[in-house]
């Protein structure tokens, strides 16, 4: 119950609002009264009232001079304001004293304890963020630094809700908050020898790396290990931020090169505009490192294979662009022809002698499988393939085995550029389902789901959270909190019980979910839907009265 004090220099005032409400009845506890700030003072440091109403013109201190006062003292308390005077410099002095309501009088004790009632809410909401933010900070530890990077791992790891992601963020000081979110990893290595030289050459990269990055646009980041850093860019609009992703990629290899021993790879994920798509945009970002990375170490093999004793330069080189227009541009009718109008540059390649055709076969993959993940973010190739593809190449001795080879990966690119994303419907389905059938489970996870959809992980989370909208924790939790309404409003099982009944152990987390997604407790919810039942049985026996025939 919420202590309530009275601040009148008029007795008759005083004694009108402390008799005309029942206090204890409306959830209150009426804690005592005073006729002017100064006596009023004293008392409220000692009886710490959660709400102060108080008249605006009282002698010896008046209420605005004792809001002020309890304001800069106690924050907490909350303070309503009656006043005889229908100015606006009253209002606007009363405003930047921070009180919560301001009435004129004469005032009904309705409007007290609508005015009582409506603090009364936010008091419950501060106390309950307050709480929240407390429990998070517990849960992260109580370095701000490690907070705001655990803060940032958990959110591109999806595994903390926005409202969560949000509240922590405030309580950091971490300007979290953006129209716009995209995700960039960079990847430092080196081979010099020695740990401690190869720690300062990328620990010099990554400076140089953090200067330019600075002048790209705002961003926040964090280490993720020895040799990587994650870095979560913020824009006002997607085009400005898709302009910050562009200069990104085209300046980070520049910075880095001068570096001798260093290489750096980059990966790049979509712009999002919700905070729960960064989880989205973080696994595009590892996705498009990890083809790129690939597509290197492919370039390289083939540059050394080139340079090799064994290789001589054909008067016919391959052209690579072209294969590559063609991936994006070409029509599949034309594969056949296409192939064909390789001949002459693949006729002249040695494939018995050489490893050359092997390592340009292989980056030509390389380069259609980098490709259609451009394309199809969500699009999923099955390492199977990938092993495939590999024997193949090894069984490669002519121009003919080539030919087919291409055809054969040409034919696939073509089915992962027409693939639709109404293909994860039945994966999806399946998903939700399994969810429904296991949500009481305390220990359902993403793990669990994937393997039953027989997909990876990483798959199911980036899918998921690009069809649906939400990530496979809010999902779980939403589902949850709406069999919990179910079973308070048809069930008269306590709050720890359907806490259990709906896969919570805790339940205290429970009943802080269910606050803050429903907006109340479970008990107000029990109560709200057991008065609206009655009034609907109410208005239908009424209803069913008045239809009765008279005859």
């Amino acid at each position: 119950m919420k202590k309530v004090m009275l601040i009148d220099d008029e007795i008759l005032v005083r004694e009108s609002i402390r008799e005309c409400i029942d206090w204890t009845k409306e959830g209150f506890l009426y804690c005592g009264d005073a006729p002017d700030g100064e006596v009023a003072l004293p008392m409220i440091e000692q009886l710490r009232p959660d709400i102060i109403i108080t008249d605006i013109k009282m002698p010896f201190m008046n209420g605005l001079e004792l809001s002020s006062i309890v304001r800069s003292r106690m924050p907490e308390i909350k303070i309503i304001i009656l006043s005889g005077h229908d100015e606006f410099e009253y209002a606007r002095a009363a405003l930047r004293a921070g009180v919560e309501e301001y009435c004129l009088k004469p005032v009904s004790s309705a409007d007290i304890i609508r005015m009582l009632q409506e603090t009364s809410k936010k008091i419950d909401q501060e106390r309950f963020e307050q709480e929240r933010i407390l429990e998070l900070q517990q849960a992260h530890g109580k370095n701000t630094a490690q907070d705001s990077e655990k803060l940032l791992a958990d959110l591109c790891s999806g595994l903390i809700t926005t409202a969560d992601a949000i509240l922590l963020a405030s309580s950091l000081s971490l300007p979290l908050s953006a129209n716009h979110y995209a995700v960039g990893i960079t990847d430092v290595r080196c081979q010099r020898g020695t740990a401690q030289l190869d720690r300062s050459i990328i620990a010099q990269a990554e400076e140089l790396l953090g200067e330019r990055i600075a002048s790209i646009g705002e961003h926040l980041h964090y280490k993720r290990s020895h040799t990587e850093t994650i870095w979560l860019f913020k824009g006002r609009s997607e085009a400005e931020l898709e302009s910050s992703l562009l200069h990104f990629h085209q300046n980070m290899y520049a910075v880095v090169k001068p570096i001798l021993s260093c290489s750096l790879t980059v990966g790049l994920g979509t712009v999002q505009d919700r905070l729960q798509g960064i989880h989205t945009s973080y696994l595009e970002a590892e996705d498009d490192k990890h083809w790129r990375r690939i597509a290197r170490q492919s370039q390289l093999a083939l540059l050394g294979a080139a340079a090799s004793p064994g290789h001589t330069l054909s008067t016919h080189p391959f052209d690579r662009q072209r294969f590559i227009d063609f991936l994006k541009l070409g029509n599949p009718k034309h594969t056949l022809v296409f192939v064909d109008s390789l001949a002459e540059e693949l006729q002249a390649i040695d494939w018995k002698g050489t490893l050359y055709g092997c390592y340009l076969l292989n980056d030509l993959a390389i380069e259609a499988l980098r490709i259609a993940k451009a394309m199809s973010r969500s699009l999923y190739i099955p390492e199977q393939f990938e092993a495939e593809l590999q024997q193949s190449l090894s069984a490669i001795r002519r121009f003919d085995d080539a030919r087919q080879f291409l055809i054969k990966l040409l034919g696939q690119f073509w089915i992962w550029r027409n693939d639709s994303t109404d293909k994860y419907a039945d994966m999806l389905n399946q998903v939700k389902d399994y969810i429904q059938k296991h949500y009481h489970d305390d220990r359902l996870s993403l793990q669990d789901a994937a393997e039953f959809a027989c997909v990876s992980v990483s798959h199911l989370s980036k899918v998921f959270s690009q069809e649906t909208g939400q990530t496979f924790i809010e999902y779980v939790t939403h589902t949850r909190i709406r069999r919990a309404m179910e079973l308070l409003k048809a069930t008269n099982a306590k709050t720890y019980e359907i806490a259990h009944l709906v896969g919570y152990n805790d339940a205290h987390y429970f009943s802080h979910l269910f606050k803050r997604i429903t907006g109340a407790t479970t008990s107000q919810y029990r109560k709200d839907q057991a008065a609206s039942s009655v009034q609907s049985s109410y208005k239908g026996a009424i209803y069913a009265h008045n239809s009765i025939d008279p005859d």
